[in-house]
């Protein structure tokens, strides 16, 4: 009998598994006219132990092997940063002036009844699935920042395919979705560092230094940055660009991983002071380089975490809690979304409309969730109670949409473009469904775009 093949070829033919996979769920989500993410997750599920597991063999433990889980994480790592580079670089923050209190205020709201609401089910989670190490206080705070995500990558998806980017319920979506994404990150960033820190003192010093960074990135990297994209534009050296921003995005996500408040804090923040003014020019076109890239390693981010979701180990009661948690995700951004819509001025099915919007969570939550679960704050069974979570309610959104009669694909503008007003005239002539620029149809960043 031949000798086993070496890990390194097994993490070659895993990876090739997961793309070939990854490429056919993507064409029957298509059908189906759900967003790549769905499918993406879907199959790292179905490769994991909620599946595959329950057949004769042990199939996932041989496909994807003890020794081959180090290199594939590392991978997936690679790809999970420059994905949340990309992700930076949409979110213009400048681009949200101009659309008045009502954004501050449902943002705030879409943020905050969802984690109240959140911070009690996490109470009564906490006995029976919490992991024994971690505070009442860290799980709760952890767990009501995880419910109150918005995945602004994928909405971006969703209001495209849906016609909605010029309609008020799209921009309003889209411009709460990043005010959010913000809140989202800078919370989580707090609850990390008091997670990995010893004291109170410690927690402090982590704070204060990545207060420090932030003051160092936006102050003094984002002029350079803007001076250095400039001269290399002017020479059309697309290559030393890609490389200064890969290289870039590295070091920022070594340095806030240095800090303690893990490496993809550090990816974002590098895409948030990239100029935006430059997007239109040669940075758009690295920006489309380095998300290829993304796309062919973040799979196997899908992958690694599926390996951890089984759903045949959540039992009877583990249903219960599955329901408590999906009624607590579904009823806090109604709530804290819908509603406040509803009383600006919006009829009860675009308020209906903007709550289902802003339930989809998609990839942000499951990278949120991903680092709770390698920072040991939830347990395997709570860690799959929120992945379904994120893949009921990123799911629902399209079919709600529908029975409300505004999902309206023939109205999809010929030039794909950010809903934002201020920063679609920036854009080059095609912008990718993720909303980064790009020359020619590719990958989203949500996974392949066939």
């Amino acid at each position: 009998m031949a000798d086993a093949p070496p890990m390194e070829a097994i993490v070659l033919a895993d990876i090739a598994t997961v793309l070939l996979a990854g490429t056919a769920m993507v064409k029957l989500a298509k059908r189906l006219r759900q967003p790549p993410v769905v499918a993406e997750i879907t199959v790292g599920l179905m490769l994991g132990p909620s599946l595959l597991g329950m057949l004769p063999g042990n199939i996932p433990h041989h496909l994807f092997p003890g020794g081959a889980m180090p290199m594939l994480s590392v991978i997936a790592q690679v790809g999970l940063v420059l994905f949340m580079f990309l992700a930076g670089l949409e979110l213009d923050v400048a681009a949200l002036r101009g659309h008045g209190k009502s954004v501050t205020t449902i943002a705030a709201l879409s943020m905050a009844v969802p984690f109240a609401l959140g911070v009690l089910t996490a109470a009564v989670l906490y006995g029976r699935y919490a992991p024994h190490a971690v505070s009442l206080a860290v799980f709760v705070l952890y767990m009501g920042t995880a419910f109150s995500i918005t995945a602004f990558p994928v909405l971006a998806r969703i209001i495209r395919d849906g016609g909605l980017s010029r309609t008020r319920i799209g921009t309003l979506a889209m411009a709460c979705a990043a005010v959010c994404d913000v809140l989202a990150w800078c919370l989580l960033a707090v609850v990390v560092a008091v997670a990995q820190s010893d004291g109170i003192a410690r927690s402090a010093s982590v704070v204060a230094w990545a207060a420090a960074y932030g003051v160092v990135m936006f102050l003094i990297v984002r002029p350079l940055l803007r001076r250095v994209v400039a001269s290399l534009t002017r020479h059309a050296d697309h290559g030393t660009l890609l490389v200064m921003v890969v290289s870039g995005t590295f070091l920022s996500s070594c340095a806030s991983a240095w800090i303690g408040i893990h490496a993809i804090f550090g990816a974002f923040v590098f895409g948030m002071v990239m100029p935006r003014e430059a997007l239109s020019g040669l940075l758009g076109q690295v920006a489309a380089s380095v998300e290829r890239v993304s796309s062919l390693f973040l799979p196997v981010f899908f992958i690694v975490t599926g390996l951890s979701v089984d759903i045949g180990a959540l039992g009877w009661a583990g249903l219960v809690a599955l329901l408590l948690v999906v009624v607590t995700a579904v009823a806090g951004k109604f709530a804290g979304a819908a509603l406040p819509a509803r009383l600006l001025g919006m009829g009860w099915r675009e308020a209906g409309a903007f709550g289902a919007l802003m339930n989809t969570r998609g990839l942000t939550e499951i990278v949120i969730l991903d680092i709770g679960r390698e920072l040991g704050l939830i347990s395997d069974r709570v860690f799959t109670l929120m992945v379904l979570m994120a893949l009921l309610t990123t799911i629902a959104a399209g079919p709600v949409l529908r029975a409300l009669r505004l999902w309206n694909p023939d109205s999809v503008p010929p030039v794909a473009g950010s809903v934002l007003p201020s920063s679609s005239r920036r854009r080059p002539q095609h912008v990718n469904e993720a909303g980064v620029a790009s020359r020619s149809p590719g990958h989203t960043a949500d996974g392949p775009n066939p």
